[in-house]
């Protein structure tokens, strides 16, 4: 593991946080990961044999340029964060986002837009 996060330029990345990268990870420039955001990629097979078997698959997930999620954020496979957006603590990101929002909750939901 840790061969398929790509971090772009200026991005920090606190204590705490995980990338559990079987798809890739994207992070893009600019972003601020603070305590206990999770990335992960896998997902549980939901048919009982082949979860019993062991079968696993992974979908990426890619956070964009300046996105600041809050201490707790999980951002689940397969989602896209775009650019831009704030994401509040504590929140399950379960689907994508779009670009230059605040999103809340959990599951995450666009409370407005932002400005610049």
């Amino acid at each position: 593991m840790g061969y398929h996060v790509s971090v772009g330029a200026r991005t920090f990345v606190d204590f705490d946080a995980v990338f559990l990268d079987c798809a890739p990870a994207t992070v893009g420039a600019e972003v601020r990961i603070v305590p206990d955001v999770r990335t992960p990629t896998p997902l549980h097979e939901l048919g009982t044999e082949r979860r019993r078997a062991g079968w696993e698959r992974a979908e990426p997930v890619s956070v964009g340029d300046d996105v600041r999620p809050g201490d707790g954020v999980i951002v689940c496979p397969g989602v896209t964060i775009g650019a831009d957006t704030v994401v509040g603590a504590g929140s399950g990101v379960v689907r994508g986002l779009p670009s230059g929002v605040l999103a809340v909750g959990d599951p995450a939901r666009v409370v407005r837009r932002l400005g610049t």
